[in-house]
């Protein structure tokens, strides 16, 4: 017969006892019992032969004990972190350090301490960073591949195998004091109580302290924060339930939190209060209050990079949050006094695909506009920027006539200039490039693609033909590069593609990007050239919706055979080169045109 709830707390207390000697005072405090609970407990153990009279667990007693040990930790440490950039643009946030020591592995040797060696991490972003903790600790690393567009009930599924009696704990927590024992019986979840409004995962208790109830949000509580444990029968049970979220069309947004919350009636959790014990942080400057030497030094080249272009101490950089997290860029939102800026950090990568000294010069050309962003400050070596912070913007939205008409004279107003700069947008090479790289990894399956490519070809002979003297254009207009202001002007951001081609791309880019029908597509060239078109400006908006149709499907070909999925769009891409060539073709556009063979017009 297993021990009773009682007699495991009683007796784990009393496994070490040679060493720290025992009351029945002591036992009390350290098992949560009464003092007479604790002295009858004992009195029925030693009964039994678990519990010698010096309070030492006996041989049988630490038989016992066996079915309760813990096999096992789970640290999740997948995700990005973004509430923590720009610390974590250069490192995982459970690699930060808190007094010397990252916060990972606190965790790691508290566990080990405890007994508990066997040790699983979920790893996602960054994840080669977590590598060198194989050799220092001995622990297993689980890759969560879907670690950016799913939640930590995720990575607690990749590492479900490993589920028995098992600690569950998150890599970004710090404690101080440690909560691990070699043995456990009850499932249990580390709590703070929180005074006032919280958003965080609020719990009520019976008078056992087991959770009876979990809110998102409350007052005045105990919330879930922390590591937490299962023993052998609630891990059994959590599995067949995350079974049954798998095919749940919410279950990507879902903490795995989400399943103790949903069946709180049938799976027994405690809660332990950890107040004051365990932390939280939730940002910059609550690390800063934990830990003073942040508030001077942060470690982070980023936030050098800040302190110096603005000769301020890193202690006055304040209200940081991530603004955009994407393929190319990520950004954040910093504020030095009362004045607010936006940090653009280029993506891994990006300066094998752009060259940000021309970046630096087409903003440099185009500031005395006032149609793009303000530049504070923009480092060519790093493509660094920083940019004024505008309250109350939006991206202008593609299918609302008056921000079509907004965009569409925002470009012209910079075409009309006619900028020159050293640097073409070369979407013949663009072109070639991409569909090499998706043809070489064996991502074009449409059955069409040699006719496809006799057409682009084609394609490429009529810009030939119509020989447009080029201007500076922003290559990638977007209309999420379009930033409407409360008073109604656009500004233009992201000029990172820009060069030298005809202004008509824009307006094209500009209608794939979101997916106009000819009707749209239509509108956007009147609304830029302010009358009816010319049959020239005809062709040439046909011309590039077709080119640049193409050019996104193979690149999006070429993504999707690295694993990222893109839906219907290389599809719909695939489809504007087909129907606008045909288009053209029916205006009688390539009348005297040959087929020619060299690729894509790259000369």
């Amino acid at each position: 017969m297993g021990l009773s709830r009682e007699a495991f707390y009683v007796l784990r207390a009393c496994v070490d006892a040679s060493e720290n000697p025992r009351t029945y005072q002591r036992l009390a405090v350290e098992s949560g019992l009464s003092p007479e609970s604790v002295e009858a407990t004992c009195d029925r153990l030693r009964e039994s032969g678990l519990l010698d009279e010096g309070f030492r667990a006996t041989s049988h007693g630490l038989e016992s004990l066996e079915p309760h040990r813990v096999d096992n930790a789970i640290i999740l440490a997948a995700g990005f972190g973004s509430r923590f950039v720009p610390l974590t643009y250069e490192k995982p946030k459970g690699l930060l350090e808190v007094h010397g020591k990252p916060m990972l592995e606190h965790q790691i040797e508290q566990l080990i301490d405890a007994g508990v060696s066997d040790i699983v991490i979920v790893v996602g972003y960054m994840k080669e960073a977590f590598e060198y903790l194989v050799d220092k600790y001995g622990v297993k690393l689980v890759v969560n591949p879907d670690y950016a567009v799913k939640n930590n009930l995720e990575s607690l599924r990749c590492a479900a195998s490993y589920l028995g009696n098992s600690y569950v704990l998150v890599a970004d927590n710090w404690i101080d004091r440690a909560i691990f024992n070699a043995y456990e019986f009850d499932s249990w979840f580390s709590c703070l109580r929180f005074d006032g409004p919280t958003d965080e995962w609020c719990v009520d208790t019976d008078e056992a302290m087991r959770i009876t109830g979990i809110e998102i949000g409350g007052a005045d509580s105990l919330a879930i924060v922390g590591p937490a444990f299962f023993n052998a029968r609630f891990s059994a049970r959590f599995v067949e339930l995350m079974g049954e979220y798998e095919d749940r069309a919410d279950a990507d947004d879902f903490y795995w939190e989400q399943i103790l919350k949903d069946h709180i009636d049938e799976l027994a959790m405690y809660a332990s209060d950890q107040t004051g014990n365990v932390h939280e942080f939730e940002c910059l400057e609550e690390l800063r209050a934990y830990d003073i030497s942040y508030a001077i030094d942060s470690r982070n080249e980023i936030m050098r990079f800040i302190a110096e272009s603005f000769g301020v101490e890193e202690a006055s950089i304040k209200d940081i949050f991530p603004l955009k997290e994407g393929v190319t860029n990520n950004s954040f939102h910093f504020s030095l006094g009362a004045e607010e800026y936006v940090l653009r950090v280029p993506g891994i990568g990006t300066d094998k695909q752009i060259d940000r000294r021309s970046e630096k010069l087409v903003y440099d050309s185009i500031m005395p506009l006032g149609i793009s962003d303000e530049v504070v400050r923009f480092d060519a070596d790093t493509g660094i920027k920083i940019t004024r912070y505008w309250r109350d913007v939006r991206s202008a939205d593609p299918f609302d006539d008056r921000d079509l008409e907004i965009s569409m004279r925002q470009i012209r107003k910079m075409h009309d200039l006619a900028i020159e700069i050293p640097h073409r947008f070369d979407i013949g090479r663009m072109t070639a490039d991409y569909y090499e790289l998706a043809e070489s990894a064996h991502a074009i399956l449409f059955r069409d693609i040699n006719e496809t490519n006799r057409k682009v070809r084609r394609l490429f002979e009529l810009k030939k033909r119509l020989g447009v003297p080029e201007i500076l254009c922003h290559g990638d207009y977007a209309h999420i590069n379009i930033l409407m202001l409360p008073s109604g002007e656009g500004r233009i951001i992201d000029w990172e593609y820009a060069g030298m081609g005809d202004p008509i791309m824009d307006v094209a880019m500009y209608a794939i990007f979101a997916e106009f029908d000819k009707e749209r597509i239509d509108l956007a060239l009147r609304l830029y050239v302010g009358e009816e078109p010319s049959e020239s400006e005809w062709l040439r908006l046909y011309l590039y919706i077709a080119l640049g149709g193409f050019l996104w499907c193979m690149w999006a070909e070429y993504k999707q055979a690295l694993g990222q999925e893109f839906g219907e769009y290389p599809m719909t891409m695939y489809r504007y080169t087909k129907d606008f060539y045909r288009e053209l073709e029916n205006r009688g556009a390539f009348d005297g045109i040959a087929d020619k063979w060299d690729p894509f017009g790259v000369e």
